[in-house]
């Protein structure tokens, strides 16, 4: 029987108890999760979206699941359908392939499509969290990392680890990419980024990041030296991720002999909420949004640019100056700004926000440095309360136009 060296005794318990620590707040976390779905099932009104008493099934497979569910099982469409007014309707070239696809391998062999997707979701939550930690701990210590993963684990959108979603895998890959910066290892990132662009639109966010963390260490490169081959290697992975984020829309293009099929796929959406808008213009969303909600929460529309802009500078001064979030080190911010950037120049705010904000995950670092046990308390019942709100609303009712994750 092999023994193990005395520096192996001294590494595995720190490797181990951490793994362990988290996989006990990761269970307790998603106990509550399913407790919370199910108390939406035993509430949920006759008029709600899935009906009184909905089992845990029918909650792991709704909303874009069964979109994930058709691609797995249909494949994308060769020619796009149209609405009555003829544009073109909602479809599944909306959606990334890698994640109906990985949910159908592993749902063969536990039978059910479902069944593979929700382990997907499982397996890639639980590793966030391993990975979180990894990249916070160096910052902010041991404690807090761990507060920093139970925040996250129990986070209002902590759904996304239960329901055949591909949020919890693409948010790993994230994480992973962006430990691969903090470790300079950026030779990973040539495996990630591919895997990364077909999970879930993303990607050019990430391509952002890598752009803005080589000027970084340019600026830097007095105080940390600077190899040719990193800025080879990072310009060459920010490449590569601008390549394969635009890929989808040719591969759209090509399969259904349309040019403009994936905007308008996405555009599909926005006129559920705006109606025709008219072609894809960046950075027009915010705006069409800020008016459309001013006006239903009866404030003048004209104040829809100045909402808009008073937003991103505050986000601005907080990534900057904060010094909670200035703690979580320059990968995480410029992460955090790369991706709100994305969200800000492609995405129309609407009940999705929630959703489409989870990949600033690592945030949850800033809120574990207060060391107060009243403050870490208050912030994971509140982040408990937050995610019992977030199942109510779009699961166990979801009868209105805001009620869709």
């Amino acid at each position: 029987m092999q023994t193990l060296t005395r520096t192996e005794r001294t590494i595995a318990p720190v490797l181990v108890a951490p793994a362990a620590r988290i996989a006990a707040v990761y269970v307790a976390a998603r106990l509550a999760t399913t407790m919370f779905f199910l108390v939406a099932s035993a509430w949920s009104p006759q008029d709600s979206r899935f009906g009184n008493r909905a089992d845990l099934w029918t909650y792991i497979g709704a909303w874009d699941a069964q979109w994930y569910r058709r691609i797995a099982e249909e494949g994308y469409p060769a020619v796009l359908p149209l609405t009555e007014a003829g544009d073109i309707a909602q479809n599944a070239w909306a959606f990334m392939p890698l994640y109906p696809w990985a949910s159908a391998g592993v749902g063969a062999l536990l039978g059910s499509w479902a069944a593979g997707g929700v382990v997907i979701s499982l397996v890639a939550g639980y590793l966030c969290c391993l990975v979180l930690r990894s990249i916070l701990v160096e910052r902010i210590g041991e404690a807090a990392a761990l507060w920093a993963v139970a925040f996250f684990a129990a986070a209002p959108l902590a759904a996304m680890f239960q329901v055949a979603y591909a949020e919890a895998s693409f948010l790993l890959l994230v994480l992973l990419g962006i430990r691969c910066l903090q470790r300079r290892r950026y030779g990973w990132l040539y495996a990630l980024v591919p895997v990364m662009a077909f999970t879930r639109p993303g990607v050019l966010a990430f391509a952002l990041l890598l752009a803005l963390f080589a000027g970084w260490r340019w600026m830097q490169r007095r105080t940390e030296p600077l190899r040719r081959l990193e800025l080879l290697q990072l310009g060459g992975a920010a490449a590569l991720a601008v390549a394969l984020g635009l890929a989808w829309q040719v591969i759209a293009a090509l399969v259904t002999g349309q040019a403009d099929a994936y905007l308008d796929t996405e555009l599909s959406w926005r006129r559920l909420w705006m109606g025709d808008t008219g072609a894809f213009v960046p950075g027009e969303g915010w705006l069409l949004a800020a008016d459309y909600w001013l006006h239903e929460w009866g404030v003048a529309p004209g104040l829809a640019p100045a909402a808009v802009f008073g937003l991103v500078a505050m986000v601005a001064i907080v990534l900057t100056v904060e010094p909670h979030v200035k703690r979580l080190g320059v990968e995480i911010r410029l992460w955090v700004a790369s991706y709100l950037l994305y969200l800000l120049a492609v995405f129309l705010p609407q009940s999705s926000i929630f959703r489409l904000l989870f990949p600033l995950a690592p945030l949850a670092g800033a809120l574990a440095l207060p060391a107060s046990t009243a403050w870490r308390v208050g912030v994971l019942i509140a982040s408990l309360v937050g995610q019992w709100w977030w199942i109510w609303n779009m699961y166990g009712l979801g009868t209105e136009f805001w009620h869709i994750p």
